[in-house]
């Protein structure tokens, strides 16, 4: 079979795309002839060895696919050969990656995607999708009626994270650039602050009288500065993004409002917790309000310049699907 894979940790230009041998299904896993797949910045992580999991070389890239069942584990029930199926959590822990024709998958990670649905769409928010969900719910205890402030709304992550407070019945306040205000509307945000404003914390506290019940930053900045001073009492911040920032936190205003600060990445993510998150992620792609604001496709063959233009800051907005076709 054909695959992007890389022989070690490295760059973009270190993906390697050329024939494998065809993975075999062990007694619990689901045997996937993979559609489309996409590339995340959490793919160009584990790519570059920035984050530590177990791979075994040559490791193929990616983590999420839309699919077929091709053939089923001795031990497997509940999935039938020729059903579309969909997982995002490959390429880590010891498992090979999505971005390959055929994909051996562990049928607890394994979910089938509503129907009529366009795979190459589906694929590219399955990520943004469950991470929006783990961070606003899973480790945000997110409510009805809570005040959730979004930076970098307009983003993946971010849009998805405005779709999935606004459908719960939150007050989204999103942090977003001018032009995009009408689409963050559009997603479901009540409120729209300017991040290009030299004020935005004071901006947040005007939009946001009663305090800020749930604070996350998809943009990465981790401004916990003017995070901390916002939070309603036993207000959370959840961190998960920025690699890289250093923060400084004021920890006396943060204990003195029962405030938290908690971070998660979706690779630490339980099967069971991404299950629940999957659950959601299909109601929010069958009703339609789950989706990738713009997207392109690209042959599996150009995995790596995906890779490179995600690393360049070249596709903000945009999600690109990886075909196999």
């Amino acid at each position: 079979m054909r695959a992007a894979y890389i022989n070690e940790f490295g760059p973009a230009h270190s993906i390697r795309f050329g024939e494998l041998p065809e993975p075999r299904p062990g007694a619990h896993d689901v045997l996937v002839d993979v559609e489309v797949t996409t590339a995340n910045h959490v793919d160009t992580f584990i790519r570059s060895g920035a984050v530590d999991t177990p791979v075994e070389f040559p490791f193929v890239v990616g983590r999420d696919l839309v699919g077929r069942v091709a053939a089923v584990g001795d031990a497997v029930t509940g999935f039938a050969v020729g059903e579309r199926v969909w997982c995002n959590s490959l390429g880590h822990g010891g498992r090979q990656g999505a971005a390959a024709e055929r994909a051996r998958v562990p049928a607890e990670r394994l979910y089938r995607l509503p129907e009529g649905l366009d795979p190459a769409a589906a694929v590219t928010v399955l990520h943004p999708g469950a991470t929006a969900y783990l961070g606003l719910v899973t480790h945000g205890g997110l409510r009805a009626g809570a005040t959730v402030v979004v930076i970098g709304a307009a983003g993946n992550v971010g849009a998805a994270m405005v779709v999935v407070a606004a459908a719960a019945g939150a007050r989204v306040v999103a942090v977003a650039h001018p032009r995009d205000e009408a689409y963050c509307r559009g997603l479901g945000a009540d409120a729209v602050v300017d991040r290009t404003a030299d004020d935005v914390p004071a901006r947040l506290a005007r939009a946001c009288p009663g305090g800020v019940d749930l604070y996350l930053d998809a943009a990465g900045i981790n401004d916990l500065a003017g995070a901390v001073g916002l939070l309603a009492r036993r207000g959370r911040i959840v961190l998960l993004a920025g690699l890289r920032t250093t923060p400084t936190l004021p920890a006396g205003e943060l204990y003195v409002r029962d405030g938290s600060v908690v971070g998660f990445a979706i690779t630490r993510a339980t099967v069971a917790e991404l299950a629940e998150a999957a659950e959601h992620v299909n109601g929010l792609l069958a009703d339609g309000r789950l989706r990738p604001r713009e997207r392109f496709t690209l042959p599996l063959s150009a995995t790596a310049e995906a890779h490179r233009m995600l690393e360049a800051g070249e596709l903000r907005g945009m999600r690109v699907a990886l075909s196999t076709e």
